[in-house]
């Protein structure tokens, strides 16, 4: 076989397509793309997102805004250990981002870290806010209830920290960048909204409200419980 009979042999093991014709189907799988936002260039998704980043604020920071007062009034804790309290939750919740991180960049993704870790979440709320019944047992019982509902709730809240925005992020394709800068601004406005709501509202709900022959701080604390059912069910 002569050198010219050698590279015929080798082209024959290429097949060439010209411009016009479709690539084999199979070797160059389409990517779906999400539903969009009204016709707009923003997926479905993100909506909810929003949604449940401002339920969640909602909660927590309902919850929080009459933590202080719950712990002198309910349980009749001296200023220092309810002080040291309410702290000690506090640096939990913010410790507690590096859990989430790992748990979704190593182990569970950022999708499955966020409804996991939410189900905990709405899970610490509601025994939280059962432990806020005061014809429910002894004070032990309350104490036990909610110390066990603060640390779900510091796991919860710290935990899909690192992973709602990202999530949110991920849900533009690359050529809607603006979109995705416009989303981050809506994103935290629901944020701020929804912690500056609930902290009016939530003391309202204990002083205004009574329940028990007291202060209802099991309804300060079920309607932030309730909030989160609503985030989770978004």
């Amino acid at each position: 076989m002569n050198a010219f009979q050698r590279n015929e042999s080798k082209e024959t093991l290429f097949t060439f397509i010209s411009a016009g014709d479709d690539p084999p189907k199979g070797d160059f799988p389409v990517q779906k793309k999400s539903p969009k936002l009204c016709g707009s260039n923003y997926p479905l998704s993100i909506a909810f997102i929003v949604v449940n980043e401002f339920c969640e604020r909602f909660s927590y920071y309902g919850m929080r805004a009459v933590l202080t007062l719950y712990f002198l009034s309910f349980f009749h804790w001296d200023e220092n250990l309810s002080t040291a309290v309410y702290h000690a939750f506090s640096a939990l919740c913010y410790f507690t981002p590096v859990i989430g991180a790992i748990m979704a960049d190593s182990w569970l993704g950022k999708y499955k870290t966020i409804i996991y870790l939410s189900v905990v979440y709405v899970v610490g709320h509601l025994i939280k806010s059962v432990g806020a019944i005061p014809s429910l047992g002894n004070q032990t019982v309350h104490v036990i209830l909610s110390m066990v509902g603060l640390f779900l709730i510091a796991l919860g809240t710290g935990g899909i920290k690192p992973c709602v925005s990202a999530f949110g992020g991920d849900q533009f394709e690359e050529e809607h960048t603006s979109e995705r800068s416009k989303f981050f601004s809506i994103f935290y406005l629901s944020i701020n909204a929804g912690s500056l709501i609930s902290t009016f509202v939530t003391p309202v709900l204990r002083g205004d409200v009574k329940c028990f022959g007291e202060d209802c701080y099991a309804l300060a604390f079920g309607v932030p419980a309730a909030l989160m059912v609503l985030a989770l069910g978004e």
